[in-house]
C-alpha cells in the first residue's frame, strides 16, 4: 500500500521512534534547477577512429572505382556519437562536465533545457578528478547554485538531473550512502557514495541536495551489467570547483607533491612501531631529490598529520598533498621509533603520490618461515640498495604474508639487515608480538607485519 502511495507522488507520514517523518517531495527541486542542466552530445570523427590496412595494388579495372573509396585505407564509418550530461556554474555559458564525456572528441555540442543548441568551447580538462570545464557562447543563462558537502549526511536525501541513455532532464532521487569513498586509482577525489539510480548519459550531471544546492558531480557507477546496480559515485562539488578555477585561470592543475610511497597502516603494524592505534600513512620509499628528502622524511616515518589535519587513511595525504599549493610550507606530524614530532617540508609541484600495493593478509602462526641469502654487490648495485638479503624459500608466516622468492628484505622494525644471521636474530629477538619487514619488490617497497608466537 506505502508503495503505490509513494508511486503517484503523495506525502506518506512515517512513524519512527515516536516521531513523524515525511518522504520529501521533489517537484519544485526538479522544476527550478532543471534549466541549469544541459545535455551534451558529442562527435568523433571516424577519420580518427579507425583505419584499415593500406589497400593492395589494384589491377586495371580496379582504378576506375579507386576514387570511390576513403584516401590513404581510411574506413568508411559513420561518426562516433556519445552522450553526457553537465550544469551551468555561471550565467555567462561555463559549464562543469565529467573529462570522460568529452576526452578525445571533435565536437561538443551542448542543448539547454529551453532547446536552444550551442557548440562549446573546451576550457580545459582534468583526467586526476575527471573534470572537465567548457564553455558556451551565450548571456543571462540560469545556473546552479554551489553547495558544501562537508555539511553532507549519510542518510541525506539527494537529487541527480542528466540524461541516462539520452533521456534528457530525467530526475532520479536516493540517499547519501557513504562519503570519503575511495576508488581505486582515484587517489585525489572522496567520493559521494549515493544509491541514486545513475546510468550511461548522467555522467557529468549535477547531484543535488534538498536545499536546491549542488553537492557532487554524477561520474561513476560500479556495475556487473552495465547499468546501475545502487552503487553511484559522485565528485564533491567543491573539488570540482577548485579544478574548474584553475583551468578557467590557468588552463591547467597544478597540485602539490611530496615525493614518497605510502602505505595502509594496519593494526598489525602499528603495534610492531608502537603506535596506539591504526591511522596516518606509513612512508615505505622516500624518492631520491624529492620534497620529502629534503624535509628529512625517513622510510618507516608514520605521518598522522599535514598541516594539522588528521590523516585517518593513507589514501587521505595524497588529497591534502594535492590541494597544498606547490612551494608553500607545510608542517608534518609524523611517529618516528616511538615519538611524535613535526617537521616542515617545502611543497614540490604537480606528482602523484605513489601508494604502494597492499601486502595480503597476515595470519599468526609460527616464526618468520624465512631462508634468505646475502645479496652480492652487483645485486645492490642493480637494485640500487645498500643493504638487504635475498628471499631463496618462504614458508609459514612469511608465506602467509605474501613475501615471495626474489623478494629482498631491507629492515627488520627499522633495522638495517645484511646477512642472514642478522635476520633470524632480529625476528626471533623481537619483544613484540609482530615484527614489520621493509620489503622491496622490484622498483617497489613495501612493509609487511609478521606476527609471531612465542
Amino acid at each position: 500500500m506505502n508503495k503505490w502511495l509513494a508511486l503517484f507522488g503523495l506525502t506518506l507520514s512515517l512513524v519512527a521512534g515516536g516521531a513523524t517523518a515525511q518522504l520529501p517531495d521533489f517537484t519544485d527541486l526538479a522544476e527550478k534547477q532543471s534549466p541549469a542542466v544541459v545535455n551534451i552530445t558529442t562527435t568523433q570523427d571516424s577519420r580518427q577512429r579507425a583505419r584499415t590496412r593500406p589497400m593492395p595494388e589494384p589491377e586495371e579495372m580496379f582504378d576506375f572505382f579507386r576514387r570511390m573509396i576513403p584516401p590513404e585505407g581510411q574506413a568508411m564509418l559513420p561518426p562516433k556519437r556519445g552522450q553526457g550530461s553537465g550544469f551551468l556554474i555561471s550565467s555567462d555559458g561555463y559549464i562543469l562536465t565529467n573529462t570522460h564525456v568529452i576526452d578525445g572528441v571533435d565536437e561538443v555540442v551542448i542543448k539547454l533545457n529551453d532547446k536552444r543548441e550551442f557548440r562549446a568551447k573546451v576550457i580545459g580538462t582534468d583526467t586526476r578528478t575527471d573534470i572537465a570545464l567548457i564553455k558556451i557562447n551565450a548571456t543571462n543563462l540560469p545556473s546552479v547554485r554551489i553547495g558544501d558537502p562537508s555539511k553532507l549526511r549519510v542518510g541525506e536525501w539527494v537529487l541527480a538531473i542528466g540524461a541516462p541513455f539520452g533521456f534528457e532532464n530525467s530526475a532520479t532521487a536516493g540517499i547519501v550512502s557513504a562519503k570519503g569513498r575511495s576508488l581505486p586509482q582515484e587517489n585525489y577525489v572522496p567520493f559521494i557514495q549515493t544509491d541514486v539510480a545513475v546510468n550511461p548519459g548522467n555522467s557529468g550531471g549535477p547531484l543535488f541536495n534538498l536545499r536546491g544546492e549542488v553537492v557532487g558531480v554524477n561520474s561513476q557507477i560500479i556495475s556487473r551489467s552495465g547499468g546501475y546496480m545502487g552503487l553511484s559515485f559522485a565528485i564533491p562539488i567543491d573539488v570540482a570547483m577548485d579544478v574548474a578555477e584553475q583551468l578557467k585561470t590557468r588552463g591547467k592543475v597544478n597540485r602539490g607533491r611530496l615525493g614518497v610511497v605510502i602505505q595502509e597502516v594496519t593494526a598489525d603494524l602499528a603495534e610492531s612501531f608502537g603506535l596506539g592505534e591504526s591511522k596516518g600513512a606509513l612512508v615505505a620509499d622516500v624518492e631520491a631529490g624529492s620534497p620529502a628528502e629534503k624535509a628529512g622524511l625517513q622510510v618507516s616515518d608514520i605521518i598522522l598529520e599535514f598541516d594539522g589535519k588528521t590523516i585517518n587513511s593513507s589514501i587521505d595525504l595524497p588529497r591534502m598533498v594535492g590541494a597544498t599549493k606547490p612551494g608553500q610550507r607545510s608542517t608534518l606530524t609524523i611517529w618516528r621509533k616511538g615519538e611524535q614530532r613535526n617537521i616542515s617540508v617545502k611543497i614540490g609541484e604537480m606528482a602523484d603520490e605513489k601508494v604502494a600495493a597492499k601486502a595480503p593478509e597476515s595470519k599468526p602462526t609460527n616464526r618468520a618461515g624465512l631462508a634468505v641469502s646475502e645479496l652480492t654487490r652487483e645485486q645492490k648495485s642493480i637494485l640500487k640498495i645498500s643493504n638487504g638479503v635475498l628471499v631463496d624459500e618462504v614458508s609459514g608466516p612469511a608465506a602467509r604474508a605474501g613475501i615471495q622468492s626474489g623478494d629482498v628484505i631491507v629492515a627488520v622494525n627499522n633495522r638495517e639487515v645484511n646477512t642472514p644471521d642478522e635476520l633470524a636474530r632480529l625476528v626471533d629477538d623481537t619483544t613484540r608480538k609482530s615484527a614489520a619487514l621493509l620489503v622491496k619488490r622490484g622498483e617497489n617497497a613495501h612493509y609487511v607485519s609478521l606476527r609471531l608466537e612465542k
